[in-house]
């Protein structure tokens, strides 16, 4: 069963499967990476987190780097894992970006585990 990106629930789901992976393990240019990102959604912006490679619901208050985007954006990019999609949005004006970018170039060149991969799999899965 299939449930809304970013929706409570979604994020219910998701960290219980981050739970039942375990220790996931984490390309070490994702490690100590942090970036805060504001979603665009119907009902108003959503505030999440990439921290040390896995989603988080919330900011981080530590981190360096803001990026702001729509929420079908959003979903290309870190579910889907289109990475074209991200550039397009980056070019066109869609994605904001605060602070410092040379964070998401982390990004662009780590490649997940393993681990994060088949996670990354089941959140893909549940996800509508």
């Amino acid at each position: 069963m299939s449930t809304e990106f970013l929706s409570d629930e979604w994020f219910a789901k998701v960290a219980e499967l981050r739970a039942a992976a375990g220790d996931i393990e984490v390309p070490a240019a994702l490690a100590d990476l942090a970036i805060n990102i504001n979603v665009s959604t119907d009902a108003g912006e959503k505030q999440i987190s990439l921290v040390a490679g896995m989603l988080e619901e919330g900011h981080a208050a530590d981190a360096p780097t803001t990026m702001t985007l729509p929420a079908d954006l959003a979903k290309r990019i870190l579910i889907e894992g289109d990475q074209s999609a991200g550039m397009q949005g980056f070019m066109s004006g869609q994605i904001r970006i605060d602070g410092d970018m040379s964070k998401l170039m982390a990004l662009q060149t780590a490649q997940p585990s393993a681990s994060q991969a088949a996670l990354l799999k089941q959140i893909q899965e549940i996800t509508a």
